[in-house]
């Protein structure tokens, strides 16, 4: 399945939503090490609602599958689905189950280190996918790894079923059934995931490129994003490499959930694979360098929402 030259259509994005703390430090801490922060804040996350955010602020109808707990982390995430325009109808409020969050610390370098804490995301109803109105004029599916996988393939097979693109960014990285690996039509991965998946070290554009061709054999069309080096894909007919866009990096938290979002927000409006990539990457560049602003911005807006 490829994009299509149909009218556009919307981005059904099934998958996680996270509080998250996000805590600005020198470095970060290695085993055992205390490191005193700077500045602590929180952040609507999640990679499936920065996915989702990310896609609606591409120009895409989007509509988010997930669930929360009945919390104030739940409020404070379902605020920001409803600040960023994203149609939040199908996200379940759980009783007794606590909202998915995490913490992630940023370092002086812009990189950065997180550990999740599933709750909710674990227990996305089945039904929510069978819902009126969810499917229509879907263009795109975007699914993560943040969830387990049994929703992940209820999702792809709804989506299969409607002619609905379906695009997996397989993080965290995993072993991916048979079954989802079938129904994927698009594999998106870092360079960290690249390697975990293939056994190939990603550190250049080329690494990228090798990776993406690996991949390539057990997959429709694979995706590798590489920070700095840029991004490589192994298409269907062909594979292409693309340069970064020069930024000086502010933070690279969340930058790949925006090169996600913009992505299937682009195939959903008509956009070939190729001209989806540039404009993904052109994004996520531009997250890259004003990530902390925005994420303080975009705070501060779903708080009070």
């Amino acid at each position: 399945m490829t994009p299509s030259s149909r009218e556009p259509g919307a981005v059904i994005v099934v998958g996680s939503l996270h509080y998250d703390i996000m805590v600005d430090a020198p470095d970060r801490p290695r085993k055992g090490e205390t490191v005193a922060g700077y500045r602590w804040r929180p952040k609507f996350g999640g990679k499936g609602g920065n996915q989702a955010v990310a896609a609606a602020r591409g120009g895409a109808v989007t509509r988010m599958v997930g669930a929360v707990g009945a919390d104030d982390f739940g409020t404070f995430l379902l605020n920001g689905l409803d600040a960023a325009g994203v149609d939040r109808s199908h996200v379940g409020v759980l009783e007794n189950t606590p909202s998915g969050m995490s913490v992630a610390i940023s370092d002086d370098e812009g990189d950065y280190g997180a550990v999740i804490v599933s709750g909710s995301n674990l227990k996305i109803p089945e039904a929510a996918l069978d819902a009126e109105g969810l499917w229509r004029d879907a263009r795109v599916l975007l699914l993560q790894n943040e969830t387990g996988e049994e929703i992940n393939i209820a999702a792809a097979r709804r989506a299969h079923a409607a002619g609905v693109l379906v695009c997996l960014n397989a993080a965290p990285a995993r072993p991916l059934g048979p079954e989802l690996v079938d129904l994927i039509d698009a594999l998106i991965v870092n360079g960290v995931e690249a390697e975990m998946l293939s056994g190939i070290v990603v550190d250049t554009i080329e690494d990228a490129l090798q990776a993406a061709v690996d991949l390539r054999r057990r997959h429709r069309n694979v995706v590798v994003t590489a920070g700095g080096a840029g991004v490589a894909a192994a298409l269907e007919d062909r594979s292409i490499s693309v340069p970064a866009v020069p930024v000086e990096v502010v933070s690279t938290h969340g930058a790949g959930d925006t090169f996600v979002g913009v992505f299937g927000a682009a195939l959903a409006g008509g956009s070939s694979f190729d001209d989806a990539i540039n404009q993904a990457n052109k994004a996520a560049a531009a997250h890259v360098g004003g990530a902390k602003a925005n994420d303080a911005q975009r705070a501060t807006r779903a708080g009070s929402a």
